[in-house]
């Protein structure tokens, strides 16, 4: 069996006095009224204002190179607003996608004109990406993306459809899976990268409603839609690795244990006048399981600052952290007497509400918890 290790990483100075000048900004919003603090805001908070108030703070694309609007800070200062933002319950979702993957794709990938295009209004806050992977038939098997773009003249058409797709009726563009060469035998070979405009003639976004009645998933159509050559990323027929390098940003940031964090703030401070020894204990293992994470998420982050890309450990933090975000769930209900209702008034009972009706996601999104094992024990060599 292959080891597995990750870096100690202990944050900077410069990084807790940046953690000090984010509460006060979060703070000062909350009394103003800016923002209402829920659980999963990464994937339903949507505010477009909250975005750009981001942005002019300059803490997003922080730590891209000032000449394409970022601020050259270190990635593990980029941590320390990220999980203040989660801790916050904070609405980040419509700048999310942007800033996580798709500006450190265009940076690693991207044509000087693509980086010079999109980069500064992604660290402005004033342009959203969707992710565009699973299709119908596609999910966990995503090598089998049937979505074609076939050369005509200088453009690509594009054909198919993507499923689950997060945001899409918010973003301005989808970085789409395609197949470009015909499927061959090696089915991860002739996949490509395109940029892709949501508003293009021949695309349909239809939404995909949760339980709840909220809208953050769709299925994004196209049909007959018309990409410029300048619009692909990389190398033509090197989608497959370009995909995977982009999913160590998105499966090992602390949004993957951090979901119900809100959740987890509101009991402790419910059961701060307890006397009960089981509760302590219950609440004392949640919080020594978020710490271990915490730790695990920020050796992740210091391997992307060395410029390496942890795939293997990434897949861990997100296998072991949607399954905490869980637990955090089951131990609230089991310890304090509960009517969740997203309409109660009760912090608790609302925070709650939204916690179990989002978690069935937690161990879909970014790659289910059983392909993310299986990827894990192939790269540890024990399968």
């Amino acid at each position: 069996m292959k080891e597995l290790t990750l870096p100690n990483i202990e944050l900077p100075e410069e990084a807790e006095y940046l953690r000090k000048e984010i509460r006060e900004f979060l703070n000062k919003a909350s009394i103003q009224g800016s923002f209402e603090p829920k659980c999963d805001t990464w994937l339903g908070g949507y505010s477009a204002e909250f975005s750009r108030k981001i942005g002019q703070q300059g803490w997003l694309g922080m730590t891209w190179p000032k000449k394409y609007g970022g601020h050259e800070r270190s990635a593990l200062e980029r941590f320390v607003v990220t999980e203040e933002l989660l801790a916050a319950g904070a609405p980040v979702a419509a700048h999310w996608f942007g800033d996580r993957q798709t500006g450190p794709l265009l940076l690693r990938y991207g044509t000087e004109e693509q980086k010079q295009r999109f980069l500064p209004l992604l660290a402005k806050g004033e342009i959203y990406f969707a992710i565009g992977l699973s299709e119908p038939n596609s999910g966990s098997d995503l090598a089998s993306v049937s979505t074609r773009a076939k050369k005509s003249g200088n453009k690509w058409i594009v054909n198919g459809s993507k499923i689950w797709t997060s945001g899409a009726h918010h973003a301005h563009y989808m970085i789409t899976l395609v197949r470009t060469a015909p499927l061959g035998d090696k089915k991860h070979e002739g996949l490509s990268q395109i940029l892709l405009d949501l508003s293009a003639p021949g695309i349909t976004i239809r939404p995909i409603h949760l339980m709840t009645g909220e809208h953050h998933f769709n299925e994004v159509i196209m049909e007959d839609v018309e990409v410029s050559e300048d619009m692909i990323i990389g190398e033509e027929g090197e989608g497959w690795k370009q995909s995977l390098a982009e999913l160590a940003y998105e499966r090992s940031g602390p949004e993957r244990f951090m979901s119900t964090y809100p959740l987890l703030e509101e009991l402790v401070r419910r059961l701060s006048d307890s006397d009960s020894d089981y509760a302590k204990i219950a609440v004392g293992r949640l919080v020594a399981r978020l710490w271990t994470l915490r730790k695990m998420s920020l050796g992740v982050a210091g391997l992307l600052e060395q410029g390496k890309s942890p795939e293997i450990a990434a897949a861990l933090v997100k296998d072991l952290g949607t399954e905490y975000e869980n637990e955090i769930i089951k131990v609230a209900r089991l310890l304090i007497p509960s009517n969740p209702s997203v309409t109660a008034e009760s912090r608790f009972d609302a925070l709650l509400a939204q916690a179990i009706l989002h978690a069935p996601g937690f161990t879909l999104r970014g790659g289910t918890t059983e392909i993310l094992r299986g990827i894990i024990a192939r790269g540890l060599g024990v399968r």
